[in-house]
Formats: structure tokens, C-alpha cells, sequence
């Protein structure tokens, strides 16, 4: 490494960025557990057949992963996505992938329910009024999404 000129606008930046993200962080991770905690409730009071994956509260807040079973994942991504919801399959490790999360597979997630997985991410930017669209948007998906699949019709009601 040569030396030089610190950059000394880009060091001031990032200390103002870091106190920012530093202010307020005690709010912010109790306000994301509370929406995700509501979105997780909504989604196992209004649809059967899902399981949340992953500790109910060693995680990260604003972050919950379900597997939606009988149902492709990525059919729900798509579905969502028309409907204007940002959500992805698997674990943030496997974005894009085809197989089941590995770390889905490693925390025992059955590869059916690994396929079935979603994820949903909260932030800042997030309020109530989104995690409720969600809840209203959501249970119409996976019941016109079960209706399609031949492995639901087959254990389904």
C-alpha cells in the first residue's frame, strides 16, 4: 500500500452515518419485532399450513422466514410481486437458488417445506400499514396458489 491523502470527507461521512444507525437502534429493533411479530401472528391466524422457521426470538428483528407448505415458494414471490410485496425464497444465503436453503436443511427444515420457504424482510422504511396489506393480500395468494397444486389436492381439504 502507498500512502497518501486520507479521505478525510469520506471518514467524517461514515462517523456521521454510524452515529445515525447508532441513534435511536433500541427503538428501531423493538418497532421491527413488533410489526414482525404482528405479520407472523396475521399469517398463522388467517392461513393453515404454514410454520414459521427459525428461533421465535433469537433472530434478527424485522426478519422472518415461513414455509407455506403444498406451495412453491417462488410461485409466492411471483404472486407477490404482481401485487406489489418485495419477498424472496429461502435464506438470504440462497437468493436466486433452485435447491432448498442450506441453512434451512441445517436448522431441520424438511426440503418440501424448505421449497415452500419465504422470506420476509422488514426495515425503516416499513410501517403497520404495510405488514397490514400484507395480511390482506397474502391469504388470497396461497389459497388461489394451493388450488393450483396437485400435491395440495391430494391432502388437502
Amino acid at each position: 500500500m502507498r500512502s497518501g491523502t486520507e479521505n478525510v470527507p469520506g471518514i467524517v461521512g461514515l462517523a456521521a452515518a454510524l452515529a445515525l444507525a447508532v441513534d435511536g437502534l433500541d427503538r428501531e429493533t423493538e418497532r421491527l419485532g413488533t410489526l414482525t411479530s404482528r405479520l407472523e401472528q396475521g399469517v398463522l391466524e388467517t392461513i393453515p399450513d404454514v410454520s414459521v422457521n427459525g428461533h421465535p426470538e433469537l433472530r434478527i428483528p424485522g426478519t422472518t422466514n415461513m414455509a407455506f407448505h403444498y406451495v412453491e415458494g417462488e410461485s409466492i414471490v411471483l404472486a407477490l410481486d404482481m401485487e406489489g410485496i418485495s419477498v424472496s425464497t429461502g435464506s438470504a444465503c440462497t437468493t436466486g437458488s433452485a435447491e432448498p436453503s442450506h441453512v434451512l436443511s441445517a436448522m431441520g427444515v424438511p426440503p418440501a417445506d424448505a421449497q415452500g420457504s419465504v422470506r420476509f424482510g422488514l426495515g425503516r422504511e416499513n410501517t403497520i400499514e404495510d405488514v397490514e396489506r400484507v395480511l390482506t393480500v397474502l391469504p388470497g395468494v396461497i389459497e388461489r396458489l394451493r388450488r393450483m397444486s396437485p400435491l395440495y389436492r391430494r391432502v388437502g381439504p
